[in-house]
């Protein structure tokens, strides 16, 4: 679909099937969208595996970075698990879509946004990169020095 909002033009990616950014002036065109027109490259078939969501294996390896996740027993908005963020982030990363666009199976797009933001002020994705990136050389015997 094609939307007009404050002079500008943006591309809905029907496929996706993600909401529409909110306040919308009006809809001015739906049309079918070819692969070369899409917001992200989610639906093209091209037989390539891209990681959507975090494995169980990789997720046992970076979790011990992580912070300490929220109580579930809390007064406040509900907890929403570390993976399912990280599953968010990744998912940003990988589409390029738009934080508020963000499905909603990953939870809300501005606790993802607010967590990625955290993160990246307490070096975590430096921590899980290192660590990473020492199990590979283990794997491979790799010898940098």
């Amino acid at each position: 679909m094609l939307f007009y909002t404050k002079g500008k033009l943006l591309i809905y990616c029907i496929y996706c099937n993600l909401e529409p950014i909110p306040k919308i002036d009006r809809i001015i065109a739906i049309a079918n969208l070819d692969e070369n027109m899409s917001c992200c490259n989610c639906h093209k078939n091209n037989n390539k595996h891209t990681i959507t969501k975090i494995p169980d294996k990789l997720w046992d390896t970076i979790s011990p970075i992580l912070p300490d996740e929220k109580p579930n027993n809390t007064i406040g908005r509900p907890v929403i698990p570390y993976r399912k963020v990280l599953d968010g982030i990744v998912y940003v990363l990988r589409t390029g879509c738009q934080w508020k666009m963000l499905p909603s199976e990953f939870g809300s797009g501005s606790t993802c946004h607010r967590r990625f933001q955290q993160w990246v002020q307490l070096d975590i994705f430096k921590k899980i990169w290192i660590r990473l990136l020492k199990e590979y050389d283990n794997k491979k015997d790799i010898k940098w020095t």
